[in-house]
């Protein structure tokens, strides 16, 4: 099925889904052309991104390296979070594929529906931070939604063409991370080493370690509420190691239906970018012989406690969802740099989701407010505790 040729902009080219998705381009050079990328500071590769895509404009999040990349290219730099909300924007580009990491995602994406482009999301700090606001903005601009996400892909398959109402149940499968089978104790001695071999997908450090603590999952429950507006009660997580099923949905009927493939983030990124259409992909077939076995089991709650906040912070709404994520980036973050254990990062997200007053039906600039106080706030607390144990 042909499409009409579709102008792109990555927010977040030099990453795991950016790179991918430039790959995906250059398969179809007739369908889709690129008109603005960005990066956080990663300027080389984005140079050698800007020679082969000629993009129209770029950002740099990091505005010293933007300053840098001046010297280099005629291509238009902007820069800062403005930088992102330009390229978000941008006239000539009629799709925005949000690859970002973070928090960061959340006001280029708004932008980017405010000023009607179709967005194919793979940022999950999205719609968990900002549901509201960012799927009201969708709404009452018309703009299309295409998730990246293997199993918000999955589903949004699924529902093709169903009707939403006779939905009775959706299940996200999730692979377990690195730790499913841990002991209480394990958890003691976990670095972050550890944390970052994922056993199923290659992907950047912070949405691995996410995966690890599952709150990975946690974000994709409130993620499944916002992008197909169903009951928290009605979204489901079984563990399934092999990632083969990607996600399930019953219906009424007691029918389900399932998206299977191989664990491959190209396959979803291919078709939020040629939905609704699909193109041939030359990536590994799934062959169920094969794979042999496929493993269910229940989520284990107590030992994975990311994924009951998760769940009460998406029923209660208003800001503890923003409050539960900008707490658990700056402890992720923190994690990373060895200054705290993989057991701190739920408990910092439980004391500041305690400590925190929740606004009901925040505004955009509430959210972003509250984003940037939790994160500066966790921080102080991590380097308190620092100071104490020295």
């Amino acid at each position: 099925m042909a499409i009409k040729m579709k102008n792109i902009s990555i927010l977040g080219s030099t990453g795991s889904i950016g790179t991918q998705t430039l790959d995906i381009v250059k398969q179809f050079p007739d369908e889709f052309k690129v008109v603005g990328l960005t990066t956080n500071k990663n300027i080389d590769l984005l140079r050698q991104q800007i020679n082969e895509f000629k993009p129209a404009a770029v950002a740099v999040m990091d505005k010293t390296k933007a300053n840098e990349l001046m010297n280099f290219t005629s291509t238009q730099v902007y820069s800062g979070i403005q930088g992102l909300n330009k390229i978000a924007a941008l006239n000539e580009a009629d799709t925005v594929v949000n690859s970002l990491v973070g928090s960061v995602g959340i006001e280029p994406t708004y932008n980017a529906a405010r000023n009607k482009k179709n967005i194919a999301l793979a940022n999950k700090e999205t719609l968990v931070a900002a549901g509201s606001a960012i799927i009201n903005e969708i709404k009452k601009n018309d703009v299309k939604l295409m998730p990246i996400d293997s199993e918000h892909s999955a589903i949004f398959q699924c529902l093709n063409g169903e009707n939403i109402n006779d939905v009775n149940k959706i299940t996200l499968t999730c692979s377990g991370g690195p730790f499913r089978n841990h002991s209480r104790e394990q958890f003691e001695d976990v670095t972050a080493s550890d944390a970052l071999k994922h056993p199923t997908w290659n992907m950047g450090a912070k949405i691995t370690i996410d995966s690890a603590t599952l709150m990975n999952k946690g974000f994709e429950v409130l993620e499944t509420h916002w992008l197909y507006g169903i009951d928290y009660k009605k979204i489901k997580i079984v563990i399934h190691p092999q990632s083969v099923i990607h996600s399930l949905v019953e219906f009424n009927d007691r029918s389900v239906i399932a998206q299977l493939g191989l664990p491959n983030m190209r396959i979803p990124i291919q078709y939020a970018l040629t939905y609704p259409g699909r193109f041939t992909n030359m990536q590994a077939s799934l062959d169920l012989a094969k794979i042999k076995t496929l493993d269910f089991k229940d989520p284990d709650f107590d030992m994975f406690p990311c994924l009951n906040y998760a769940y009460e912070a998406g029923i209660k709404g208003g800001t503890l969802p923003a409050v539960m994520n900008a707490a658990n980036e700056a402890a992720v973050h923190a994690f990373l740099d060895n200054k705290i254990r993989f057991l701190d990062i739920p408990r910092l997200i439980r004391k500041m989701m305690d400590e925190h007053n929740i606004i009901k039906n925040p505004g955009l600039n509430d959210i972003l407010s509250i984003d940037k106080n939790i994160k500066e706030k966790t921080k102080n607390i991590i380097e308190e505790e620092i100071t104490i144990i020295k």
